[in-house]
């Protein structure tokens, strides 16, 4: 066998077969024919704001039609002290891509619940809430035309964006998050930021992660396969992590 060949039955093994089997998976799970019949209100998940607290929230949810057997879409949510109310901000693929409050902070995103990726509260969250506001801030992509669904920059490359310029936040997205590791031109190679990680980006297209943060993952065409060695669990592309405990 060639090595183009063995190449060839790696990907397909490893990213297409897995990819192949969540859609099977997703095609016959029961959602919503379209955004309109679909529910987008607050699912509950976070608490009442209470005046005297700080937080920062990373969430998640599957996306809406079949795009959801391979993707989640993230969003970024604060909670600043002295307010009653949470702020959302998401990037999307219409009008003005990044939007503050249009949605429930922790509204279902196409009926699908969304899960906390990782969270900050206290003075912790109090001291990290202006770097979230100048990464945001200086998001590059935040004019209209600046959404490209794959392989970015679309709603997980601007939550990446801002994770990766808010190290002390220590939260990384969800290997199904399809578009957090787009790089612009040839892409990018070195240390994270939080210096936990060794990445390798091609344009989002191709790449490997290695590191105490992320274990060791291999990217392609936005699907990622690897090991989580923090929580002993396989990532399987499309579906996630599968934790063994």
């Amino acid at each position: 066998m060639t090595i183009a060949l063995r190449l060839a039955a790696l990907v397909f093994v490893f990213f297409l077969l897995p990819a192949l089997a969540t859609l099977a998976w997703w095609s016959i799970t029961d959602r919503p024919d379209s955004w309109r019949g679909a529910t987008w209100t607050s699912s509950g998940l976070l608490p009442p704001p209470a005046a005297d607290d700080a937080g920062i929230y990373v969430l998640a949810a599957r996306t809406g039609g079949l795009k959801g057997a391979l993707s989640v879409h993230s969003w970024i949510v604060l909670k600043r002290p002295g307010e009653t109310t949470y702020e959302r901000y998401d990037k999307v693929g219409w009008g003005s891509p990044v939007r503050r409050n249009h949605r429930d902070a922790d509204g279902y995103w196409y009926s699908n619940p969304p899960y906390v990726v990782h969270s900050v509260q206290g003075a912790a969250a109090g001291q990290l809430l202006p770097q979230f506001d100048a990464a945001i801030a200086a998001y590059p992509y935040a004019e209209p035309g600046g959404y490209r669904i794959w392989p970015g920059p679309n709603s997980n490359s601007f939550v990446a964006n801002v994770l990766d310029a808010v190290p002390g936040f220590g939260g990384r997205l969800p290997p199904n998050a399809v578009g957090r590791d787009y790089a612009p031109g040839l892409g990018t190679f070195g240390m994270t930021p939080d210096g936990r990680d060794f990445r390798v980006s091609l344009g989002g297209y191709a790449g490997f992660t290695i590191g105490a943060a992320s274990g060791i993952e291999f990217h392609f065409l936005g699907l990622v396969a690897g090991v989580d060695l923090k929580r002993l669990g396989l990532k399987v592309p499309g579906y996630g992590t599968i934790s063994v405990y």
